[in-house]
């Protein structure tokens, strides 16, 4: 089950403050067929049991059950009504990436997804928006993909933080954000694919360590190797999951360029002073962890992100912010609209 049948009765005429979730997933109703398009071993399709449930699979094997809202408009919008959610930003589960494949194929395959989720836009195009994908394994085609998308209606591109191996400081990576940068196009950037399997396979560990550390080894690969330095002021970017165990631990990478010239050697300035390069979710669901990424990002660079509709996600989107004992009313403001508003051009859309 993706989330409980029984959300909270607090629709948005309740009078709580407008709220735009930039981090929930959709998955299109993928026939079978249509996912063994790309070649891959275990390919990814949806099942729909006809009931409002179904699963992701992959190949034959269950990967996870979900429900309607996951791929159903109708069924999304209702429960945005009972959550007070007034704008979505949509993006693809992430295992649909497909950064294995064939280039050309995935190019296709990314072509296809992208144009489903317009369509499931199309249903309320004033509060469901979408972020296309990309076959980032070819960033030629990539830029292409992305630039003809954008162009088509979505608002931006989602991204796994690496690609076969390659972190995001890798040339032909930073080539594409310096393309997302020269277009204005925002990238959010989703952890995926992590990092030792075979040791987290237990307890939802790789939710629970895998992913966060993945989005750390995602930003210091940014600003450790220097590539902050070579990629335009104007890139938009955003990191899912609060950015992963950044704000914890910043002070522990500062010190370290301080003391160890290896950190400083493709890394010109301290690493805590690029936090102005970049922003982060609020998906952190606690007050005293929203307290410190405040503290290290500020009230400018933090998105309100909720990971719908899965299971660690936020049931209530925005309760915490709402809720938050030291945020004032303006930086709630912030972080439940304006941010994302500002980030994705979407008050550049309003008639």
């Amino acid at each position: 089950m993706v989330r409980s049948n029984e959300a909270p009765n607090v629709a948005a005429s309740s009078g709580r403050a407008p709220r735009i979730d930039i981090h929930s997933h959709f998955y299109p109703k993928l026939s079978r067929q249509q996912g063994e398009v790309l070649g891959l071993d275990e390919a990814p399709w949806l099942r729909d049991d006809g009931d409002g449930t179904g699963f992701m699979m992959s190949g034959d094997n269950e990967y996870r059950p979900v429900q309607a809202p996951l791929w159903s408009a109708e069924a999304r919008l209702g429960e945005m009504d009972a959550t007070g959610v007034t704008v979505q930003v949509m993006s693809a589960t992430p295992m649909l990436f497909s950064y294995a494949g064939e280039s050309k194929v995935v190019a296709r395959w990314a072509a296809m997804i992208n144009d489903l989720a317009l369509e499931m836009c199309s249903v309320d195009p004033e509060r469901l928006k979408s972020l296309c994908q990309v076959p980032l394994q070819d960033v030629d085609l990539a830029c292409e993909e992305v630039s003809r998308a954008v162009e088509s209606g979505h608002v931006g591109v989602h991204i796994g933080n690496h690609v076969q191996g390659r972190n995001l400081e890798d040339p032909d990576l930073v080539r594409f954000l310096h393309h997302c940068a020269d277009e204005g196009i925002p990238v959010l950037v989703h952890p995926w694919d992590v990092m030792a399997p075979e040791r987290m396979s237990k307890y939802m560990l790789s939710w629970l360590v895998g992913m966060p550390a993945e989005t750390h080894l995602a930003l210091l690969s940014l600003i450790l190797s220097g590539a902050f330095e070579r990629l335009p002021d104007h890139l938009k970017i955003c990191f899912c999951h609060g950015g992963g165990n950044f704000a914890a631990q910043i002070g522990r990478v500062d010190n370290a360029w301080h003391r160890r010239d290896i950190i400083r050697a493709d890394c010109p300035n301290p690493p805590s002073s690029y936090v102005n390069r970049f922003s982060v979710d609020s998906a952190v669901f606690g007050d005293d962890a929203l307290r410190l990424q405040v503290a290290i990002m500020g009230e400018d660079r933090i998105l309100m992100g909720s990971d719908y509709p899965f299971p660690l996600g936020e049931i209530e989107p925005g309760k915490l912010i709402d809720e938050s004992t030291h945020l004032s009313e303006s930086a709630k403001t912030k972080l439940l609209h304006d941010n994302a508003e500002t980030f994705f051009g979407l008050d550049q859309m309003k008639p």
